[in-house]
């Protein structure tokens, strides 16, 4: 007869139904591609609201640097020569964050990964998709722009700006200057030369992914040239708009990324739709704030409060989950 331990044990292994259900998708999902998978699932949609009352509540959701012991911790002990397919669902986060991770993925399955984005991967999450080698979109699924934001402000806003009021006080310093001065004084000193430089190295580090990913197998020029021109499109602001602009399947296709169709495979859609509502229900119905989980179960969940959203590791180990909601900290670039 199994002891307490035991039993106790074999209930935290089991996990809650949200995780059960989990699993059983992302399997699925796994025996129908071969490949290794792994779910990266921010709750900004769902959880935003219940903590409007943090300051900046956003980078609570966001990419940052903490992701990469979730990304560890379910790596390791996966197959390594079976590719990766990425699921993608974020609102975006820290440009230096999505550079680490993207760096790290590359060292564990080379340039054999695929981003699958059943919704939204949007700011940094698209600069994290443009590292793959193609990304499967659904008729429903949105990429975003990649345009900095600096300290909270867009860096091509601020430098707009900027050089508006420079052109105007020029044409009419008595009028233009009393105008202006209550405006650009809310930006610091060095605001101007941070978001040059912010637009600069998105621009650069994404290009250099596209030419050596999605794009290694064309000449060696026409693969700068096509990766320049999604950059610059998906970039700057003055053509995008607004960085809450969504870039559906047909428009990122016609900007020269390697799209695949969602549609094109219903056993695969019917698989990653499935894998999406359970992860969907599991952060609207759970206090989940972020999961990152593998097709073996393991996951790392960071939480409100982590001791009603249980998840399993298979084996002796235990990672423990975020306990309180990551302080809006420093401000940092974000895309």
């Amino acid at each position: 007869m199994p002891g307490w331990n035991e039993v106790y044990s074999q209930i935290q292994a089991a996990g809650t139904t949200y995780d059960i259900i989990r699993r059983q998708y992302l399997g699925r999902l796994q025996e129908i591609t071969g490949r290794n998978v792994i779910a990266y699932y921010s709750g900004w949609l769902q959880k935003q609201p219940l903590l409007a009352s943090f300051h900046d509540s956003t980078i609570v959701f966001a990419i940052d640097d903490n992701d990469k012991n979730g990304f560890m911790a379910t790596i390791h002990g996966l197959d390594r020569e079976a590719g990766l397919d990425l699921i993608l669902h974020t609102p975006g986060g820290s440009i230096g964050a999505a550079q680490s991770l993207v760096h790290y993925l590359r060292q564990m399955f080379g340039t054999n990964i695929r981003a699958i984005v059943p919704q939204l991967a949007m700011s940094a999450g698209t600069m994290i998709a443009c590292a793959c080698r193609e990304i499967v979109m659904g008729k429903h699924s949105s990429l975003g722009p990649i345009d900095p934001q600096v300290h909270g402000f867009p860096a091509h806003g601020v430098l707009e700006e900027f050089e508006n009021a420079r052109e105007r006080i020029a044409k009419n310093p008595g009028v233009e200057v009393p105008l202006w001065q209550p405006i650009i004084a809310k930006y610091t000193p060095t605001l101007v030369g941070e978001c040059q430089k912010a637009i600069e190295w998105t621009k650069e580090i994404v290009q250099d992914w596209l030419r050596t990913g999605m794009f290694a197998t064309l000449p060696a020029e026409a693969a700068k040239q096509r990766a320049a021109k999604v950059v610059e499109w998906l970039g700057d602001h003055a053509l995008t708009k607004s960085h809450d602009r969504h870039v559906a399947m047909d428009d990122a296709r016609n900007l020269g990324l390697t799209i695949v169709a969602l549609e094109d495979s219903p056993e695969l859609q019917d698989a990653v739709l499935s894998v999406h509502h359970a992860f969907m229900q599991t952060l609207d119905q759970t206090l989940a704030l972020k999961i990152v989980e593998n097709h073996k179960g393991v996951a790392v969940v960071q939480s409100l409060r982590p001791q009603l959203v249980p998840f399993v590791i298979p084996s002796a180990s235990v990672i423990p989950p975020v306990t309180s909601p990551p302080s809006a900290g420093s401000s940092q670039d974000i895309a």
